[in-house]
C-alpha cells in the first residue's frame, strides 16, 4: 500500500470529490456511492447523499501483450469489454452489468463473478492493484499492474465485493485472457440428482468445462478451449450422453442470458436467494424452484420459504445463503458472519471509514 496526493495529471473531478468526502466525515454525513445504479437491489437498502462516480472515467492503460487492463470506476463495463475484445481477448469472470449502465467500479464493488467463474476463477482473483479515496480524503494505492507485484495485493481484493464500504475504488486494475480457441455448447437431459453427479464426475477429469447452467431437467454444458480438445470432448459428450449441440449463436445468447439473469427462475419477480455450497453437496431440501451453476456450487432458489430456513439448509450442507433480490430485507441480505470474520470487518472499516460515511450498512448493519 502507498499513500501520496492525487496524481497531478488526474482529472479534477478527484480534487472535487476529496473535498466532498473530506467535508461528508467531518460533519458525518453518509454517502451513498453509486455507478450507474445497476445493482441497486443487491445488499441492504442504500443510504446517504447519493455520490455518483460516473465522472471518472477512460481506460487509462491497456497493454495486451502483459494481459492487463487499467481503468477508472466510471468506464462502462460495456467499454471494458468492447476494448479487450478487439484484441481477442476477455474478462474471463464474466461479471454480470444488469443493465447498459453498469460501470466498473460498481462490479468491483459489488464483486459478482458469471458463468465462467467455477473454472476460470472470481472477480477478486484477477484484481491486480486499485486506487481508492478514503475517508480522509488519501489517494491510496494497492497492489499492482503485474501478478508478481503483491504489495498490498489482498486488500485490493478486499475490496472487490466490499459494497463500497471501505471508500471509493477509483481505479483498477485487471488481468485479461485470451478468448479460447473454440467453444461449444451442449445440452443433456437430466434430473437434478444426475447433473450433480455428473459435473462432479466431469470435474476431476480433464474435460474442457467452461460453465455449466441446470434447471427444469435439461443440464447445459459450454466447453472451451484448444479446437481439437472441445471438438473430442463434443464427440464423447454426444455418444455417452446423447448431448445435443447449441448453435453459436443460439448459445451466446443463452449464456448471455444465465449472466444478466433474464434466464428462467433467475429472471423472477419474487424473493431469488443465491446459495454458495460445497459442489458435492446433494439435491438440498428446499422449497422453491432451483437454477444450478458452477458445477453444482451456485444454486438459485426463487423461493418465498423464510430466511432462516434457507440459511438453515445453506449452512447443513457447509454453505452460506444471501438473498439476493426481493424479499424481505429486514432478515439481511448476506449471510450473518462468524464472530472473529465480523471482527476482521470492523477493523478493517475502522481503519478506511472509522466515521462510517460510505455507504453505511450496504454490506452489514454495523459497518
Amino acid at each position: 500500500m502507498s499513500q501520496s496526493p492525487i496524481p497531478d495529471s488526474a482529472p479534477r473531478v478527484l480534487s472535487e470529490w476529496r473535498d466532498r468526502i473530506r467535508a461528508a466525515d467531518a460533519a458525518g454525513t453518509a454517502l451513498e456511492l453509486r455507478g450507474g445504479g445497476t445493482k441497486a437491489f443487491y445488499g441492504q437498502a442504500p443510504r446517504g447523499e447519493p455520490f455518483d462516480t460516473r465522472a471518472y472515467r477512460g481506460i487509462v492503460s491497456f497493454e495486451p501483450t502483459e494481459l492487463v487492463i487499467t481503468a477508472r470506476c466510471g468506464t462502462p463495463l460495456a467499454e471494458l469489454e468492447a476494448a479487450v475484445a478487439k484484441a481477442g481477448q476477455m474478462l474471463p469472470f464474466e461479471s454480470p452489468s444488469f443493465g447498459e449502465q453498469a460501470t466498473l467500479g460498481g462490479a468491483m464493488a459489488a464483486g459478482l463473478s458469471g458463468p465462467r467463474r467455477a473454472t476460470a476463477g472470481a472477480m477478486r482473483d484477477f484484481v491486480l492493484g486499485a486506487c481508492l479515496l478514503d475517508a480522509r480524503g488519501q489517494w491510496m494505492r494497492f497492489g499492482g499492474q503485474v501478478m508478481k507485484n503483491v504489495a498490498g495485493y489482498d486488500v485490493s481484493r478486499v475490496l472487490c465485493g466490499s459494497m463500497g464500504v471501505l471508500g471509493l475504488i477509483a481505479e483498477v486494475s485487471l488481468k485479461v485472457l485470451p478468448v479460447p480457441a473454440l467453444e461449444a455448447t451442449l445440452t443433456l437431459a437430466a434430473d437434478q440428482k444426475q447433473a450433480l453427479a455428473w459435473l462432479n464426475q466431469w470435474a476431476g477429469k480433464p474435460v474442457p468445462l467452461s460453465a455449466s447452467a441446470w434447471s427444469a431437467g435439461s443440464l447445459v454444458v459450454r466447453l472451451s478451449g484448444a479446437a481439437a480438445a472441445v471438438r473430442a470432448a463434443t464427440e464423447t459428450f454426444r455418444q455417452r450422453h446423447g448431448a445435443k449441440p447449441l448453435e453459436p449463436a443460439e448459445a451466446r445468447a443463452f449464456w448471455a442470458d444465465v449472466r444478466e439473469h433474464r434466464a428462467a427462475v433467475l429472471d423472477t419477480p419474487g424473493p431469488l436467494w443465491r446459495l454458495s455450497v460445497p459442489s458435492v453437496a446433494p439435491v438440498l431440501a428446499m422449497v422453491g424452484e432451483p437454477f444450478i451453476e458452477w458445477g453444482g456450487a451456485l444454486r438459485w432458489y426463487a423461493s418465498q420459504a423464510p430466511a432462516a430456513s434457507v440459511r438453515e439448509a445453506a449452512a447443513a450442507v457447509g454453505g452460506t445463503a444471501c438473498l439476493f433480490r426481493g424479499g424481505d430485507k429486514s432478515v439481511g441480505a448476506f449471510h450473518p458472519l462468524t464472530d472473529a470474520v465480523a471482527r476482521l470487518h470492523m477493523r478493517l472499516k475502522r481503519e478506511f471509514d472509522p466515521n462510517r460515511i460510505f455507504n453505511p450498512g450496504r454490506l452489514y448493519g454495523d459497518l
